[in-house]
């Protein structure tokens, strides 16, 4: 059972709702949110309908779920989140796109990839500082200097930047610099991480793992917004099948079920999805076409001498086309872009 407390709840009426969920022997797990604070109760369902809760004083109203994950799912909150993403509104009309390099590399990489995806219309800069890699001798990021650079980039186009932070230990440090921060696959079960960044107040760009369920998803972002962070977004970047034809399998279907279970915005990766930049146009087209509310698109001004991932990057110009195709698609589909 989740209770929904009043925005102006008082001190005293918190206290007396606690008392009486006391009295009752019930677990109780507080989250504190941005506008209100949320309980989520442990105990017999039919004693806690009951229980006249929704009677006291800076109660708003009880909520009934069986799903495991309760604050991420519909029966919490009914209509979609949406939250401040830079100067843009994620979770409305307007579908957000995230582009830029795999890896910070230099300062007159990110200023000349930043200028061309800002010039295309894209809202946020991606790119990461901290690389987790297969292998411990590949490129690991430039860490705290990159941060510096992301911020250089948001500086000189206006563009939110959006990072991986691959650390418990490097979560104060990263929030310090980007706008969102990215969990990514390979921790996206990192439940330490996750109740760190969940600490934080910044947006959490959250992606499937490479073999998550789309339950799992959901109590990743239970575990974040456990600990009073609900701006979170889901990410869905493919798939491992038994298909070795392209490095992912992209579940669009996910994003369509994403939406009827939770009122979190959904994003789509069809770089990740793909691997493979001649399939990431059609698929990021799709993505539009499925009601994703945003995408993240890997772009490089030379793919064949990136650091990571330049075989899924698309050039600064085919990305400024993709941009306009997905408009069109965005328009048919009652959208902006």
């Amino acid at each position: 059972m989740i209770l929904i407390l009043r925005p102006a709840v008082t001190p005293a009426e918190f206290k007396t709702i606690l008392d009486r969920l006391e009295a009752l022997g019930v677990s109780v797990h507080h989250a504190k949110g941005a506008e209100r604070s949320v309980l989520t109760l442990g105990g017999d369902q039919e004693m806690l309908l009951s229980s006249q809760l929704e009677a006291l004083p800076g109660v708003d109203r009880l909520v009934e779920t069986r799903k495991p994950y309760k604050l991420a799912s519909r029966d919490f909150r009914d209509e979609k989140t949406t939250f401040k993403v830079g100067k843009s509104k994620l979770g409305g009309k307007k579908v957000l796109v995230m582009a830029g390099p795999c890896s910070v590399e230099s300062r007159e990489q990110c200023y000349l990839i930043g200028d061309a995806v800002a010039k295309a219309g894209a809202t946020v800069f991606r790119g990461g500082a901290f690389k987790p890699r297969t292998s411990p001798y590949s490129f690991q990021g430039l860490g705290k200097e990159g941060l510096e650079i992301l911020a250089e980039v948001r500086e000189r186009t206006g563009l939110a930047i959006i990072t991986e932070v691959m650390d418990t230990r490097d979560v104060e440090l990263v929030a310090q610099y980007a706008d969102i921060l990215q969990i990514g696959a390979r921790n996206v079960q990192n439940f330490s991480l996750l109740n760190e960044v969940g600490k934080t107040r910044v947006p959490v760009f959250l992606k499937r793992g490479m073999m998550s369920t789309i339950q799992e998803l959901l109590m990743s972002a239970e575990y974040i917004m456990s600990n009073g962070n609900e701006n979170v977004m889901l990410c869905e970047r493919g798939i491992r099948t038994f298909d070795t034809a392209l490095r992912n399998t992209l579940d669009l279907s996910a994003v369509p079920l994403l939406q009827s279970l939770t009122h979190l915005p959904v994003i789509v990766d069809p770089s990740h999805g793909v691997g493979d930049w001649r399939f990431v146009a059609p698929m990021a087209r799709a993505g539009v076409a499925a009601g994703a509310d945003g995408l993240m698109i890997e772009v490089h001004h030379s793919p064949e001498t990136a650091f990571s991932d330049g075989v899924q990057s698309l050039k600064p110009r085919r990305f400024a086309e993709v941009m306009a195709e997905m408009r069109k698609i965005a328009r048919a589909v009652g959208r902006t872009l």
